[in-house]
């Protein structure tokens, strides 16, 4: 405070410090009272010093400035919060920006995290619906060239390969020598095999 002092000495008259004279400190205690003018001077005093600090960990200029000003913004709201016991009005103010540009760095990482998972579990499923066109294709291809076969061929392969029979059960499941079905066999996964480019140059 300034002013002047009657004869016994007393201050008269007395104004506040013009705030640049005051510390950070006792800014910090007219903001919490909602002292915009002091709020304006802690600001000029301090914004430098919180995007260093922000800049520092971030590197990223642009999100710096973002968390400075966040920084700034919760200086003014929490500022009843202070304790000068604890230590300097500096200390807390750097502290508060350090612990906000850590949690963008762990928030910005998380949401790199959740793009990898999304892009890793887009590729499992391409890579799924990829194998199920092929093999889906490939079943198609196989019933395509079963019926090119002629009728005892198909009879014969299809009870052996997709019936599961030996041999002896499928000549008896068809009522038939096994030296017939064996030759159809043959002659039916000739048939086949040139179908579908199976030991081909194709």
């Amino acid at each position: 405070m300034v002013g002047r002092r009657n004869a016994a000495g007393a201050q008269i008259g007395a104004v506040p410090a013009p705030a640049a004279d005051r510390t950070s400190e006792q800014l910090l205690e007219l903001v919490a009272r909602g002292d915009e003018k002091a709020f304006e001077a802690l600001y000029e005093r301090v914004a430098g010093t919180v995007f260093g600090l922000a800049r520092a960990v971030l590197r990223d200029p642009h999100q710096a400035e973002e968390v400075a000003q966040e920084v700034l913004l919760e200086v003014w709201r929490t500022a009843p919060r202070y304790d000068a016991a604890k230590g300097s009005a500096r200390a807390w103010i750097s502290t508060m920006a350090h612990r906000r540009a850590v949690d963008r760095v762990r928030s910005s990482q998380a949401a790199r995290n959740r793009d990898d998972v999304a892009a890793t579990q887009g590729e499992r499923d391409y890579d799924d619906v990829v194998e199920a066109v092929e093999a889906r294709l490939e079943i198609e291809r196989v019933r395509h060239c079963l019926d090119g076969l002629t009728p005892r061929q198909r009879d014969a392969v299809k009870l052996a390969y997709y019936g599961g029979h030996s041999y002896p059960h499928v000549a008896d499941l068809l009522k038939l020598p096994l030296g017939t079905v064996k030759t159809r066999m043959r002659d039916g996964l000739i048939r086949l095999r040139d179908c579908l480019g199976v030991g081909s140059d194709a």
